[in-house]
């Protein structure tokens, strides 16, 4: 169950616990302010006369013989068997009979007795009194008076405490499911939310000490569940940020030293024909301009160096521009790859140029399709032995101009295949032979993207590399 779905039903258990409490607080109270003690009059009329039934209906039938000791002897007996106290009044006010039980009562106290109902007070012997006329059965009149008296529990009935007790049971359980439901929640969300939060904060501290190592797990599949599974995506994409970040700082660290490496090279070598000129060694013109060409050489390859550098950190920015414009394609490329020709005969190279450049219109930034073919010369070139060839061929494909730069040299391992795109990446970075900066073909994609293309490779380790890329028609 998610704590969502826990929570709503907890609250709404609670809830009505403490509706039931309270209405049964209300019916509690409104029983005691009401005191239930005074029953409806009816209700008290009714249990009167079927107290004093058997007595008025004995006086009624010897009314007459009031005064003899058989009939008071009987109504006294009748008096103590239904603890009612009776005392016979004549119109007169005469009171001819009074129950042994009675004080004696005066004659000038008659009149306080004749009361037809029950609401006259109680009086100080703690019995009610109530009169009734006696009717006789032949003359259907009124002959006298019969003052009653009757002790509470014969004028009220006992109440039964059936309901009161009932109430206060069902409000005693409701309060102990409401203590009960409490505790359960405060354990529940003391083990499902307080606890996992503290974790949360205990492995955020780690991370923020640089331990990734640390995995949270949360058993339950609910929100806290979801929590712990995001938070624990959060941690190993910043493992990976950081990992990456290590490394990159690492491979900067390298292309540093490459570079410095890079140019250093032929910086001394252009120093040292510079100095060789000075100091008048060539002594023809034609050692000269070998010379000279030497130095241009190198000096090419510096501002690829430079030119690899710079586009590095416009990368890095998101600042490479490609300004691609419509124009044809066999003038420009046919300009492109002339001297590349040459540059790859003077290395002892075999250069297979295309037989023909198809003449289409295509949105290119020639300057960037430039280093591109460059680059992936370049590249060749540092996998190749002298003896080895380099082919390129430009032809249409489904749509798009496609350029392919292949090689005869050792090719691409396996393993590093899947790497070859990205930047810092260098094959055999322990080779002199092969080092590199690792820019060239992550800079080569981000161009070739940028224009809407494609670029590509299949190899063979030991017997060369393909690269292709393709730019769309306009």
């Amino acid at each position: 169950m998610s704590l969502r779905s826990w929570t709503n039903k907890s609250l709404t258990i609670t809830l009505l616990l403490l509706a039931g409490l309270l209405g049964g607080s209300l019916y509690l109270l409104s029983y005691s302010l009401s005191g239930n003690k005074e029953a409806p009059p009816q209700s008290v009329i009714h249990q009167v006369r079927l107290a004093i039934n058997p007595l008025m209906l004995y006086l009624e039938q010897h009314h007459d013989n009031i005064g003899t000791t058989e009939v008071q002897t009987e109504l006294n007996r009748l008096a103590t068997q239904h603890e009612i106290g009776l005392a016979y009044v004549q119109l007169d006010g005469t009171v001819t009979f009074s129950s042994a039980a009675l004080s004696p009562i005066a004659q000038d106290n008659v009149n306080r007795f004749l009361r037809y109902d029950m609401y006259s007070g109680q009086q100080s012997s703690g019995l009610f009194q109530i009169a009734f006329p006696v009717i006789d059965k032949n003359s259907q009149s009124q002959v006298g008076n019969a003052v009653y008296f009757l002790p509470e529990a014969k004028v009220f009935p006992a109440q039964s405490n059936y309901r009161p007790v009932l109430s206060f049971v069902i409000i005693a359980l409701i309060v102990l499911c409401l203590a009960l439901l409490l505790i359960f929640m405060k354990r529940t969300i003391q083990f499902h939310l307080i606890s996992p939060i503290l974790q949360l904060r205990l492995h955020a501290e780690a991370i923020l000490k640089g331990n990734y190592e640390q995995q949270p797990t949360y058993a339950s599949l609910n929100e806290m569940g979801e929590l712990y599974s995001m938070f624990d995506q959060m941690r190993t994409e910043i493992m990976y940020l950081s990992m990456q970040r290590i490394q990159q700082e690492k491979a900067q660290k390298e292309l540093i030293t490459n570079i410095s490496h890079e140019i250093k090279t032929p910086i001394t070598t252009i120093k040292a024909y510079i100095d060789s000129i000075l100091e008048g060694v060539c002594s023809d013109t034609d050692t000269m301009l070998e010379y000279i060409e030497i130095m241009r050489t190198h000096t090419d390859k510096m501002a690829r160096l430079v030119e690899d550098l710079l586009l590095q950190t416009l990368q890095d920015l998101g600042q490479i521009t490609v300004e691609p414009r419509e124009q044809y394609s066999r003038d420009i490329l046919y300009k492109i790859l002339k001297p590349i020709g040459h540059y790859v005969r003077t290395n002892e190279l075999n250069y297979i140029e295309p037989e023909e450049i198809p003449n289409v219109l295509i949105n290119m930034d020639a300057n960037r399709i430039e280093q591109v073919i460059s680059n992936l010369v370049s590249n060749s070139l540092k996998h190749t032995s002298p003896g080895d060839s380099i082919r390129i061929d430009v032809h249409l494909e489904a749509g798009m101009l496609k350029v392919i730069i292949a090689d005869t040299g050792s090719g691409i391992r396996p393993q590093d295949m899947p790497f070859i795109f990205e930047r810092y990446f260098r094959r055999n970075p322990g080779s002199d032979a092969h080092r590199g900066t690792g820019l060239g073909l992550s800079i080569c994609k981000t161009i070739i993207e940028a224009h809407g293309g494609t670029i590509s490779f299949t190899s063979k380790h030991g017997e060369g590399t393909t690269f292709n890329f393709t730019l769309p028609l306009c």
